[in-house]
């Protein structure tokens, strides 16, 4: 017997797969909350010159009741003017800015003054964060074929709270975009062995519902993200709320369960039988006969693009997947620049991804190509369409 048909034997996706799923989705929400909350610890309050005569000093600037905030009429310049030849010039902000505290205590930008020439270490940040998910997908992906999903996964967890929490006290910005770096790896480390570890317990028949289980958990993490930022408006606050959660997940060690599958594929045969008996234990299903079980192929990337219709279809999934990850991001990430109250658009931006989630386990079965295609193109034009939104028309629903 192969492996998938072990796992049909023993009830596919049975309660020993369903406690695996519930550790499973738990990090999911974690996840969310470290991948979406630079939309609050990286805003940009409404601000203005502050002027020499301000009583407040310091780097962290605070709201002054006596200035008329908005959106329209956040300056880089002073009210002052100089005289430059035959016309006059606006003086760069010599004092620092004055931030609104409307909407948030503190962000990064406020305690750092990423603003106006600044501005663009705000997004330098962002990039290098998700360059992280990059480096992590090679590093944690290559060391869980080596050593295990259970391993990696476990170690992402630990590297993601301990980073997550030591970023709530970074001293300054390079040393903030350093262990954010880190965190993002960590992203990947975790995304990537949770849901193989997930996949490799389920039958084919269960697989795509498996699949689709962890992005409810994402989703909702998505939806309590607007919540907690609600509550906590200080950034060191709030990201401290984020990561410390994380310590809570320390009991993993103890039922956390190896990749039965990876096992057998590096030569471990008789622990991977006894995760077998366990599994059949659980879902009151026959026990597995040693005799009936042999070892997996053992693969390796190469084989992605080893031949012809292998090398096209892999190259098409990585085209799907750029595309897919550059929009769904730019728009995650951009939600503070609607106009609308952002916590409610978050809110509603975690919210949409239910029914969108449950809409693929409707049609998805049907057929996987034409599904793909559709949503593609429908998601393509709705970004077209956005085009055709008059500029300014949110700011005044």
């Amino acid at each position: 017997m192969n492996f998938d048909q072990i796992l049909s034997a023993i009830g596919g996706f049975g309660r020993y797969q369903k406690i695996l799923y519930i550790w499973i989705c738990l990090p999911q929400v974690l996840l969310a909350f470290h991948m979406l909350v630079s939309i609050f610890t990286g805003a940009t309050p409404p601000h203005q010159c502050r002027e020499g005569s301000s009583p407040a000093a310091g780097n962290q600037s605070l709201y002054s009741a006596t200035l008329n905030f908005s959106l329209s009429n956040s300056s880089c310049f002073s009210q002052d003017v100089v005289l430059l030849g035959n016309g006059t010039q606006r003086v760069p902000c010599g004092d620092g800015w004055v931030y609104s505290r409307e909407t948030f205590e503190s962000t990064i930008v406020t305690e750092w003054d990423l603003v106006c020439s600044k501005a663009v270490f705000n997004n330098i940040g962002s990039s290098i964060y998700m360059f992280g998910l990059l480096v992590g997908s090679v590093v944690f992906g290559a060391m869980a074929d080596r050593y295990g999903r259970r391993f990696v996964l476990l170690l992402s967890l630990a590297l993601q709270t301990v980073f997550g929490v030591t970023v709530a006290f970074a001293p300054n910005f390079p040393v903030y975009v350093i262990l954010r770096f880190v965190v993002g790896t960590t992203i990947s480390g975790v995304i990537i062995n949770a849901f193989v570890l997930g996949t490799e317990w389920t039958c084919t028949k269960r697989r795509m519902l498996a699949g689709i289980i962890t992005d409810y958990a994402y989703g909702l993490g998505y939806m309590l993200l607007a919540g907690v930022a609600y509550l906590i408006r200080d950034w060191r606050k709030l990201q401290l709320a984020i990561s410390a959660p994380g310590f809570l997940l320390s009991f993993y060690i103890w039922v956390l369960p190896h990749s039965a599958r990876w096992l057998l594929a590096n030569n471990r045969r008789e622990e991977a039988i006894a995760l077998l008996r366990k599994a059949a234990l659980l879902t009151c299903t026959p026990g597995v006969d040693d005799s009936e079980v042999y070892c997996s192929l053992s693969h390796s990337a190469v084989d992605l693009v080893r031949t012809p219709q292998m090398r096209k279809r892999s190259l098409i999934l990585f085209y799907v997947w750029f595309v897919n990850v550059l929009v769904y991001y730019g728009l995650s990430l951009g939600v503070s620049r609607l106009g609308t109250d952002l916590y409610l658009t978050q809110f509603v931006f975690g919210l949409v991804e239910i029914p969108a989630r449950s809409l693929v386990l409707v049609v998805l079965p049907f057929s996987r190509r034409l599904t793909q295609s559709g949503f593609l193109a429908i998601g393509g034009l709705a970004c077209l369409l956005m085009l055709a939104v008059p500029a300014g028309k949110m700011e005044t629903c």
